[in-house]
């Protein structure tokens, strides 16, 4: 029966333990998209992951859907992202930049007027924040068959821009209704080339994707994280039939290429679920999803009943930066400041005490 806290080998890299920091977006970035000093505080504070995945990042202007959200694909976001990878690997740890282009769940105002393209030209409902107030979502512009090898390539540089920023690996995020969700979801593939037309049809371009990435880095340094029927951004999958034709099709391409892991969110042993971690050749991550929050017991019992080799925590490790030494411990956690998720300075963000500080803080009262 395997342990929450040995090691295990997932792709290229040998894990301490089997607890994964989850990808948060905390919007801590320049409005350029450079991850800055505080952000590699934060990284750097929570080294003792098994594998750190870090919040969103676009690997292209267009890409961009949140404001301060970090990117890959100038020099200044490569060498910003240099100082998180030292910070991280200072502590003995492993990071994996995670790859989201957020396609239509953007606005122009976010990304200095970039425009906004997508499967298909349909509007997400609703609003985005930006700095001048919220503001409806565009109208993206459907990308061009033709265009579509471009995009590609702009995840294959950003891979190796991680690679050459000195992160341990990529994790391509396929999930919550962003760009390649997009194309999964009949509700925002229209396409009738292709790329669309059918359930099949709609896992080509997350598995060129990933090719893409894994040709550039090695398929033993890429990951992928998956939500199918989540139904968040509007990317409804609501025929279970074609769903489960749609990602048996991307998973087996993705098994066949030999990723590093496949991550799912949602319960694992939901029968669609069970299913692709069947089907997947490699080691599975699991997060359970955001109700209930991920605890000790949730996270021992994944790993110890073989339904998961590590688990994507989440809410915890925001406000334990000491996270595996509290549950190797039983020590008391941390509560997470909601207020401070999105934006703003290091509090709420690199300001939460370890165990050891809190227990000095103690001895001194």
């Amino acid at each position: 029966m395997p342990d929450l806290f040995e090691p295990v080998t997932v792709g290229e890299w040998t894990l301490d333990n089997r607890v994964a920091m989850a990808p948060m977006t905390r919007n801590r970035a320049t409005p350029d998209g450079v991850p800055t000093a505080l952000m590699a505080a934060y990284y750097g504070q929570r080294a003792a992951a098994g594998l750190i995945i870090t919040e969103g990042v676009q690997p292209s202007a267009a890409g961009q859907g949140y404001m301060n959200s970090p990117g890959l694909h100038t020099p200044e976001q490569i060498e910003g992202w240099r100082a998180v990878a030292d910070a991280v690997h200072r502590g003995g740890g492993r990071v994996v930049a995670q790859l989201m282009h957020a396609g239509r769940v953007s606005h122009p105002d976010n990304k200095h007027q970039a425009e906004t393209v997508a499967p298909s030209a349909i509007a997400l409902p609703g609003e985005m924040r930006t700095a001048a107030g919220r503001r409806p979502h565009p109208v993206p512009r459907a990308l061009r068959a033709e265009e579509i090898p471009s995009v590609v390539e702009e995840y294959a540089q950003a891979a190796r821009a991680a690679i050459d920023a000195g992160l341990d690996g990529v994790e391509l995020h396929g999930a919550n209704g962003y760009l390649p969700h997009q194309f999964l979801a009949p509700s925002t593939n229209r396409r009738t080339d292709a790329y669309g037309g059918g359930p099949r049809a709609r896992a080509r371009f997350v598995i060129e994707v990933a090719r893409g990435m894994a040709d550039a880095i090695g398929a033993e340094r890429v990951g992928i994280r998956l939500s199918p029927a989540i139904n968040l951004h509007g990317a409804l999958e609501d025929d279970a039939e074609a769903t489960a034709v749609t990602y048996r099709t991307l998973v087996d391409a993705l098994s066949a290429m030999g990723l590093a892991y496949l991550h799912t969110i949602g319960d694992p042993g939901t029968p669609l679920l069970k299913d692709l971690a069947d089907r997947f050749a490699g080691p599975r991550v699991v997060s359970n999803g955001w109700d209930p929050v991920t605890d000790l017991a949730i996270a021992r019992d994944l790993v110890e009943s073989g339904r998961a080799d590590l688990v994507a925590v989440g809410r915890a490790f925001i406000a334990n930066p000491d996270l595996i030494r509290r549950w190797r411990t039983g020590a008391a956690l941390n509560e997470p400041d909601c207020t401070a998720f999105y934006g703003g300075d290091h509090r709420g963000y690199t300001d939460y005490p370890t165990l050891a500080e809190a227990e000095a803080a103690a001895g001194s009262a």
